[in-house]
């Protein structure tokens, strides 16, 4: 998948560190809480101030997935059928990330198998941070 990213003031920190090969998200001091995708303030105690970026661990689960058949945007349109898993962060299964799960063949998705952050380079140059299952060898 090679689409582009345009990072913003609120993610930047975000795409920054992916390009570094590092998976961050923001976290909440005042009220000990990771959120994803990034806000300007904390959804839960309404903090903006109390805001970091918290490294994570690069692993989690996968917990359910899809195929796309038909996408409407047309970048992608060329790579259909496509996985598209939501992965659960160990360090909190309530964040959720979605990846397109490369090396994994279309629709033979291992729900519940355990994952590892990888990067892929989207069309500009940006890393996005994907997902691969972890195999025992």
């Amino acid at each position: 998948m090679k689409q582009g990213v345009n990072p913003d003031d609120l993610t930047r920190p975000f795409w920054e560190a992916a390009n570094e090969e590092r998976l961050v998200i923001q976290n909440c001091t005042a009220c000990d809480r990771l959120q994803h995708p990034p806000a300007e303030t904390c959804s839960k105690c309404g903090s903006g101030a109390a805001l970091e970026w918290k490294q994570m661990s690069g692993r989690g689960r996968i917990y359910h997935y899809g195929v796309v058949h038909d996408c409407p945007i047309r970048l992608l349109q060329e790579d259909q059928p496509f996985n598209c898993a939501v992965i659960n962060l160990d360090e909190d299964p309530g964040i959720q990330m979605y990846s397109h799960l490369p090396g994994t063949p279309v629709d033979e998705v291992p729900v519940g198998a355990a994952v590892e952050l990888v990067f892929d380079t989207a069309a500009n140059g940006q890393k996005v941070p994907e997902w691969r299952v972890v195999t025992d060898n």
